[in-house]
């Protein structure tokens, strides 16, 4: 293919040709040619559009649809010479275009302009990556819920404060995680709901005079209709800061469990373990096993959180409607696009991966007194003691087996009688932590038939898509 060395779209209008250094920092082809596929499918609907309302011949509609099915032939067999004298992919596709069926190219931006032609493109994009998340985020999900089934009746420390708390069960910790990532996929539904209108058409910033039927190429293309505002269609970049937003809060949620894994893994835990397949070694200490998987996905979050700053700074202070600024927008979103993508395949391939310590676990539940919130319901529903008065109680109880340096339920019952007379033997049946796990059965508690009920509910919605 030839090219040549000057960007010709422009016309008469600029004499010489740009800069070395206009043209570096002009030039988006470098990474907007990822937007190729629906670069071409817009031209197409387009073209079929001009066709159908008389605006251009069906000849030249069935020589640009022929011409650009070759182009994208070309780009996705590796055949195609991408030119940054050319600027953008609109024109690399228009200027081959050209090369292949004539003066019939140059028909093809009858009724629009690059602002709508980007606009669509883009939106089409950002479309696909919503739809590849809820189908990831979706995995995700189903990994966590087998674990959950797997581990319902696992023993674990519930911590607040990273301190332990109360005891829970391994596979209700699961189900948290089965919480976030459905509502990240409410999230991405809901931004798909917004963004499902095609700009184009909207042409520069006012409309055409062409008479075109901008439904026509909306439907063609799969969105749910035309914008209805010229000016915003083209200066719109909500979609692509609600991707991001979208990405950002879905990326936190994997970074938080992402850092549990990191804490869960070393030996002062050893909760979980990972395989040699998320590890790695390290180049000093032979004895070292690194959870790199996860920490990477922590600072994929990072990376995330910095291309929505980017994109809501970038569009900050712009006015009405399209401005070259525009152009840093799509890098933002294609490396948060990459970044997410590669961090939930990587946390859910992780989920499946883990190998759970439960007897370190169900060990770790018990230390710090962990039941002593069973011991004071015990004497609410059991000797009628108001709350705070058994919360005193239970005080005292706690300090007795913190000086005596035993756990609760190694207390002697005489022990117990000191401190309040109301305890008899029958307090010993809720301070283990089996015990407690089971008594948590009000609605979304952590006993282990709540969270194989949970976990039943949960596969319905996914079976239903819902």
């Amino acid at each position: 293919m030839t090219r040549k060395p000057g960007n010709e779209m422009w016309g008469g209008r600029f004499a010489q040709g740009p800069d070395a250094i206009m043209e570096a920092i002009n030039a988006s082809i470098d990474f907007d040619k990822r937007l190729y596929r629906e670069d071409i499918a817009g031209s197409m609907a387009h073209a079929a559009m001009l066709a159908e309302k008389g605006i251009i011949s069906a000849e030249d509609a069935s020589s640009i649809r022929d011409g650009l099915a070759r182009i994208l032939d070309e780009i996705e067999s590796g055949r195609f010479t991408f030119s940054r004298a050319l600027e953008d992919i609109h024109m690399n596709v228009e200027a081959r275009l050209a090369e292949l069926i004539g003066p019939a190219a140059g028909r093809l931006h009858t009724a629009r302009s690059r602002n709508d032609q980007v606009a669509v493109d883009f939106r089409l994009y950002v479309k696909r990556a919503l739809q590849d998340l809820e189908r990831g985020l979706s995995a995700f999900m189903e990994a966590l819920i087998d674990r959950a089934e797997e581990h319902a009746a696992t023993v674990m420390p519930g911590f607040t404060h990273l301190q332990a708390a109360q005891p829970v069960t391994f596979g209700h910790h699961c189900l948290a995680y089965v919480e976030m990532a459905a509502r990240d996929r409410s999230r991405v539904r809901d931004a798909l709901v917004r963004m499902d209108e095609s700009p184009l058409g909207a042409a520069a910033l006012a409309g055409t005079g062409f008479p075109i039927d901008r439904h026509m190429t909306a439907e063609a293309l799969g969105f749910r209709g035309p914008t209805r505002n010229s000016l915003d269609s083209v200066s719109d970049r909500d979609f692509a800061i609600e991707f991001l937003s979208v990405a950002a809060i879905a990326s936190m949620h994997l970074s938080r469990l992402a850092e549990e894994i990191v804490i869960w893994s070393t030996p002062q835990f050893d909760f979980v373990r990972l395989s040699d397949a998320f590890s790695t070694g390290s180049s000093i200490m032979p004895q070292k096993k690194n959870p790199d998987a996860a920490e990477l996905v922590r600072a994929k979050t990072g990376r995330i959180n910095g291309s929505l700053v980017s994109l809501l700074t970038i569009m900050k202070g712009l006015p009405l409607s399209y401005s070259k600024d525009m152009q840093e927008d799509k890098e933002q979103v294609f490396d948060a696009v990459d970044s997410l993508s590669l961090a939930l395949s990587a946390m859910t391939g992780m989920v499946r991966d883990l190998a759970v310590n439960a007897a370190t676990m169900r060990a770790a539940a018990g230390a710090g007194f962990s039941t002593a919130t069973d011991l004071a319901d015990f004497l609410v529903r059991e000797a009628g003691l108001p709350f705070r008065e058994a919360h005193h109680v239970t005080g005292r109880v706690v300090a007795l087996a913190e000086s005596r340096k035993v756990a609760l339920e190694d207390l002697p019952l005489d022990a117990l009688r000191e401190i309040d007379p109301r305890l008899d033997a029958a307090v010993y049946g809720v301070l283990s932590v089996d015990a407690s796990v089971a008594s948590r059965t009000s609605f979304g508690g952590t006993a282990p038939d709540n969270v194989r009920q949970a976990v039943r509910w949960w596969r319905d919605q996914l079976a239903a898509g819902a």
